[in-house]
């Protein structure tokens, strides 16, 4: 008899830890939120219910989904002016150029907006979509974290995978909403994420169709479309969906996403953000910002804030698990 009781509390056991749809985060009031939020929203004939075309999910990527210490786009950029002096070493005396070398030798220099966006122009503009998109691709191939030395594409948040996949399983439309160039990211957010080229929001160039040697070809400006930041994310939002998203994640770094998760607060139909606070120094990176926007924000708004330290068991995929999502995304 014993034996039985045993083995039916070790199968229940398994089936409940079988059935955690968010193994790797620990057990508390967020994940406890979460899941009564998605519950709620998809019972048919509940108060709160929400019909699948209105569940919208839209979800930051730099320090929401993978790590921005460093800034991911910000090494291509590098690794891109590079390649840009190489070609045309007078460059380097001129500005924002001179100054930029100047910084990476270890000078106390500060770049104004205005130079920053000259040299991400520069970087990221005058070749086809294609032609960028290769050198996007190459950069990937060969480029590893410093911290992690693996692969960028393997510095994502654990933790969120398993959101984006829980929240795919109740039918949900999962959005990336993102101040990070949108080309940028379609190369390698689909593999990653499992999210579609087509549901990327981003920061963009505009562009124009030109003719070579027979075939039409969309070249890339340097002319910004849109900066998909703050204020930005909002535009950019109802621009490529047409309405407001009722589940919105973002980050604490810059106060880039207090207006995304805002416009999510406004929906009205029952709705959900969360905020990500990196205080965990140890397994990922603790920073903050000066004047605490985000954090006061979520106060002011309702939005939850997620501890990297407390709320997650884990923050980084094992190998078992990056095996599996490549498996799971080709």
């Amino acid at each position: 008899m014993k034996y039985v009781v045993s083995l039916i509390v070790f199968l229940w056991v398994g089936l409940v830890q079988a059935a955690d749809p968010l193994p790797s985060w620990n057990e508390g009031n967020l994940k406890k939120e979460i899941i009564s939020f998605v519950n709620d929203v998809t019972k048919e004939n509940g108060s709160r219910y929400v019909r699948p075309e209105d569940r919208i999910a839209t979800f930051d990527n730099d320090g929401t989904l993978w790590s921005e210490v460093p800034t991911i786009e910000l090494e291509f950029t590098k690794y891109r002016i590079k390649e840009i002096i190489a070609a045309n070493p007078a460059l380097k005396k001129q500005e924002p150029y001179k100054s930029l070398l100047a910084k990476a030798a270890g000078a106390d220099v500060k770049l104004t907006q205005k130079q920053i966006l000259d040299i991400v122009a520069r970087t990221h503009s005058g070749m086809s979509e294609e032609e960028f998109g290769k050198q996007v691709r190459e950069f990937f191939k060969e480029a590893r974290h410093p911290k992690l030395q693996v692969p960028y594409t393997q510095a994502v948040y654990q933790p969120m995978l398993e959101l984006l996949a829980y929240l795919r399983e109740n039918n949900f439309q999962i959005f990336i909403s993102s101040g990070g160039e949108i080309a940028f990211m379609r190369q390698v957010a689909p593999e990653i994420y499992g999210v579609p080229t087509q549901n990327i929001i981003g920061s963009f160039f505009v562009d124009k169709t030109e003719e070579k040697n027979g075939r039409l070809q969309i070249m890339r400006t340097a002319q910004l479309g849109l900066l998909n930041d703050k204020g930005g994310k909002p535009v950019g939002i109802i621009r490529h969906i047409g309405k407001r998203p009722i589940i919105s994640v973002g980050n604490e770094r810059n106060g880039g996403d207090i207006e995304h998760l805002r416009f999510s607060s406004e929906n009205p139909l029952p709705n959900f953000q969360i905020m990500v606070n990196h205080d965990d120094a140890d397994r990922e990176a603790a920073y903050s910002e000066k004047d605490n926007a985000s954090l006061n924000a979520s106060k002011k708004f309702g939005f939850k804030v997620l501890s990297m330290k407390n709320d997650w068991k884990q923050i980084f995929p094992g190998k078992k698990q990056i095996a599996q999502q490549q498996f799971t995304h080709k």
